[in-house]
């Protein structure tokens, strides 16, 4: 990687902070949603501005002071409370899950443990992607998310092998410190982490049906105009609860780089962002809730967070004691984006140059050819995004590679889910490759080149159409013909999510919800499942959770 040039000096902050000052300005209306953006440097406050609306019904404007949703930026606070119990000898990172969750299936003899759990590497899946796929956006009071994960009856991967972002380890972590703990998950972080801190406006908020004095309202675009509101549809905690202000999380980020600690050990606090090595021996840039990994020539320390109507960006440059916090109630802003921008304006020549992303036209035969991994059901494609190289995965949406070191790759700042890394030994860039291994996770898989032609939906409607079940998603399902498309919709216990399928070959389709805020979430995968040539059930797939079965009903005589 490039190094800052030896002569790099930093740019004239006055300059620098009107610069940042204009990239804000365009939110400041009085008819939008908008953005909170703290900024702190050796610990003193630089910049603190909120632009924009936090509540379009009442018009009241946002303030640096107004309690916005930091979403999976929660994650690390969560890891924290685990620590906090680990010292107090009341548990031990180490342990399986299933001593504190003895309702939990025992699905590996490897685990999961909590450090598992920790650095997404347990394998279980999201309560909430499990919830949305059997119904859709329905809201849920909270309690169904603790019976979706024991209802698994088998795991993404084997447990230390693989990387998967997963709220639902997150979520079982808040139970597992409100079990140790004997107190909820918010009263446990209130007395642990947050009054000692001095955060008093930082809270858990397990659901959006909860009133919390001093919240910016959560907004997403309605689909023929205007606004609608944001509303997560299952339960929260571990993963993504949390509400702060920019003053809170910037006093949060000084504890954190400061060398003395008023909670926490400094060898807990290092553990939030140190890398985990998979069983295989590779490494990923992500420890218990940050992930931590060169940008630029400076080490980055990060997390960003995303539910429906909110965003964050929480990141920071320990070399140059830079902390920002960026926060969104719907502003058409990306706060990760913007949180670059701020580190390339304020740091300037003490950068590197930027990493360089391959043009497209350098390898002309790739873009439009997607791969399958037959021993996963996993998909990716190549696209041309703005003249540069690009690539989908699992249906998702395409985003500029990075190239060097003979690799081509997506790290956890480009996709918030695993490293992807392809070596460019293995690609010619003038002739696409029948196959090449992709390491995803760290983990090797071979990907084969699906067929140009896909096979249109009717032609696979009698071997497709029918009922299914999924016993892991307490849920049934059926597989339709429709005015030439073909329509899976799940059917669960409090509600249904219909999707249309795209074929990509006889076995393999991405879905698209019919849904218009889950078909801007992306794509899901579904792969047919064959015995003896005959259609036996479906696997269902998204970036975060893996071949969900659904199981072919035979049609009663």
């Amino acid at each position: 990687m490039s190094q800052p040039h030896p002569s790099a000096s930093l740019p004239d902050t006055a300059s620098a902070l009107a610069a940042i000052d204009a990239l804000v300005a365009p939110l400041n209306r009085s008819d939008a949603p908008g953005l909170v953006l703290g900024i702190a440097q050796h610990g003193r406050l630089l910049y603190r501005r909120a632009v924009g609306m936090a509540s379009l019904e009442m018009g009241v404007a946002l303030t640096p002071t107004t309690r916005m949703r930091i979403a999976s930026t929660s994650k690390h606070f969560t890891a924290m409370a685990v620590l906090l119990l680990a010292e107090d000898g009341l548990l031990d990172v180490e342990d399986p899950v299933q001593k504190y969750l003895p309702e939990l299936p025992q699905l590996s003899a490897n685990g999961p443990t909590l450090r598992h759990l920790l650095t997404h590497t347990s394998g279980w899946r999201g309560h909430d992607e499990l919830w949305a796929i059997a119904h859709g956006l329905t809201f849920t009071l909270p309690g169904p998310g603790l019976p979706a994960m024991a209802r698994q009856s088998e795991l993404n991967f084997e447990p230390g092998t693989h990387m998967v972002y997963s709220n639902g380890g997150y979520f079982l972590l808040a139970k597992i410190v409100e079990r140790v703990s004997g107190q909820s998950f918010n009263d446990f972080l209130k007395a642990r982490l947050f009054d000692p801190l001095g955060m008093a406006d930082t809270s858990s908020v397990v659901t959006d049906l909860d009133v919390v004095p001093g919240m910016a309202g959560l907004y997403m675009p309605a689909p023929g105009g205007g606004w609608r509101r944001g509303l997560y549809p299952c339960e929260l905690d571990g993963g993504g609860s949390l509400v702060s202000t920019a003053d809170d999380m910037l006093r949060w980020l000084a504890h954190m780089h400061g060398s003395e600690k008023i909670v926490g050990s400094a060898k807990s606090w290092a553990l939030l962002s140190a890398p985990t090595t998979l069983s295989s021996g590779s490494k990923v840039n992500y420890g218990f809730g940050l992930a931590r990994h060169p940008y630029r020539g400076v080490e980055i320390v990060h997390h960003a967070g995303a539910v429906l109507g909110a965003q964050s960006q929480m990141i920071s440059v320990p070399s140059h004691g830079l902390d920002i916090i960026a926060m969104v109630n719907g502003a058409p802003v990306s706060p990760s984006a913007l949180a670059l921008k701020v580190i390339e304006l304020l740091l300037g020549d003490a950068l590197a140059p930027p990493e360089v992303r391959p043009l497209a036209s350098a390898f002309p035969a790739l873009p439009g050819q997607r791969y399958h991994a037959p021993s996963t059901g996993g998909l990716l494609g190549f696209a041309d995004v703005a003249g540069k190289l690009a690539l989908s995965w699992q249906a998702g949406e395409a985003r500029p590679l990075n190239q060097g070191d003979g690799k081509l790759w997506l790290g956890l700042q480009d996709l918030p889910t695993n490293d992807l890394v392809i070596d460019t030994a293995d690609i010619d860039p003038q002739r696409a490759p029948d196959a090449f291994v992709l390491h995803e996770g760290g983990q090797p898989r071979r990907f084969e080149r699906l067929p140009e032609t896909a096979p249109d939906a009717a032609s696979l409607a009698d071997e497709l159409c029918g009922d299914y079940t999924s016993p892991d998603l307490d849920a049934t399902a059926r597989m339709v013909l429709v005015d030439g498309r073909l329509q899976l919709t799940v059917q669960g216990r409090h509600g249904q999510h219909a999707c249309v399928l795209t074929p990509l070959s006889a076995d393999v389709a991405t879905l698209a919800s019919v849904d218009p805020v889950l078909a801007q979430l992306g794509k899901s995968v579904l792969n047919v499942e064959r015995k003896g040539g005959r259609v036996v059930g479906l696997l269902f797939a998204t970036t975060r959770s893996r071949n969900i079965h659904l199981a072919r009903q035979e049609p009663r005589a």
